[in-house]
């Protein structure tokens, strides 16, 4: 998979958030028949233990991540249960053998590992963008699934 830049991440932000809301729900619609799976995953009871509001924020980043791979790549192959399976797997053995109290400082291995910094960035700024404020739209209990799960979303589709 070619680099998707924060430019490009940025661009993406900047289109939905001027979309009409009926064409919101198109992007998301094409996100579905492009990645079934991917999608179905994400919209699955595997996200159960996040609040509502972390689940809709989960699908609008994996929106982000996704028309940013595909602004830069084309369209991809849909991803298999598998890839998500083996990339997931491998995402929180990486998560389980780091050290670091913080949060922030756990992640850093996930950048030693990838070709896809800035995608990575964005998950991790997705997560942490508001972690001493009470109030946060991301709970301290759902930072680590909706981290893992956009990291194995970059990866799984950064196999095809």
């Amino acid at each position: 998979m070619k680099f998707v830049s924060e430019n490009i991440i940025d661009d993406v932000i900047e289109e939905l958030e001027e979309l009409p809301e009926g064409q919101y729900e198109q992007k998301m619609e094409a996100f579905a028949e492009a990645q079934p799976v991917l999608f179905a995953w994400l919209f699955s009871e595997h996200f159960d233990l996040l609040n509502e509001d972390e689940k809709g924020y989960l699908q609008y980043l994996a929106l982000i991540a996704w028309n940013s791979i595909v602004k830069v790549n084309g369209v991809l192959e849909a991803v298999s249960e598998d890839q998500i399976g083996e990339a997931e797997e491998k995402n929180y053995e990486i998560l389980e053998h780091t050290e670091g109290k913080k949060f922030r400082d756990r992640l850093d291995p996930f950048f030693e590992s990838t070709d896809q910094e800035d995608l990575i960035a964005f998950a991790e700024e997705a997560v942490l963008e508001d972690e001493d404020d009470p109030e946060s739209l991301v709970t301290k209990e759902g930072r680590e699934p909706i981290f893992i799960a956009l990291k194995t979303m970059i990866d799984a589709l950064g196999e095809l």
